[in-house]
């Protein structure tokens, strides 16, 4: 990297990283919402949502390569990181539950195991509409209806786990007690990591002004 690479800020790479971060985490949703409506060959299908999560891995380092290599960023480094960390983490949990369907020998979709699969699915479409709009100053003011949204969509999340695990206990069989609790809980977590993406998106948008 040259001397002006190093000094200008590289606005398209670190956004063009995060949009692709993002469309990742799409497609990760989207493969779980596909396996629950057309129940099915899990190895193959926890393999394909393996290599999205390893594709956001890179994806994660590459951004923070280049900020331990670039002197002046579009954002606060801080705040890159940040999205940079919560969007893997998203991916990670999305891959972890599906890995769990496979491990435990899971033979069905459960209701509450589509619902969530819904709601990380629209989450995650509203953060990719809200990274690719956060770039331009034109089409910044509509990030923070997309993270509003991230927020009510988490919160429908939180109920569901509550009234999922209050269900379960109501059961008599404890090893599926265990394996549908911690699905859910890994499920759920993946909606915590989209609300957390949104909370930095709306941190920089108070800092942008």
């Amino acid at each position: 990297m040259g001397l002006r690479e190093w000094i200008v800020p590289q606005d398209r790479a670190f956004f063009d990283w995060l949009d692709e971060a993002a469309k990742n985490n799409v497609a990760c949703a989207d493969a779980l919402k596909a396996l629950f409506d057309n129940y099915g060959g899990l190895a193959e299908r926890r393999q394909g949502v393996k290599d999205l999560e390893h594709k956001g891995d890179q994806i994660t380092h590459s951004i923070f390569d280049a900020l331990g290599r670039t002197f002046l960023t579009p954002l606060d480094r801080e705040d890159i990181s940040a999205l940079a960390a919560a969007m893997d983490d998203i991916a990670d949990f999305i891959y972890a539950a599906t890995n769990r369907l496979y491990l435990y020998e899971i033979t069905k979709p459960t209701p509450p195991m589509m619902k969530f699969a819904e709601i990380l699915q629209a989450q995650t479409r509203e953060l990719a509409a809200a990274l690719a709009e956060i770039r331009s100053s034109k089409t910044r003011p509509r990030v923070p209806q997309h993270a509003i949204e991230v927020h009510r969509l988490e919160n429908e999340a939180d109920r569901l786990l509550n009234e999922t695990v209050a269900a379960l206990f109501r059961g008599s069989d404890p090893i599926y007690i265990l394996k549908h609790k911690e699905i859910y809980e890994m499920l759920e977590t993946a909606t915590d990591k989209c609300e957390d993406v949104a909370d930095v998106l709306s941190d920089v948008i108070r800092k942008l002004g």
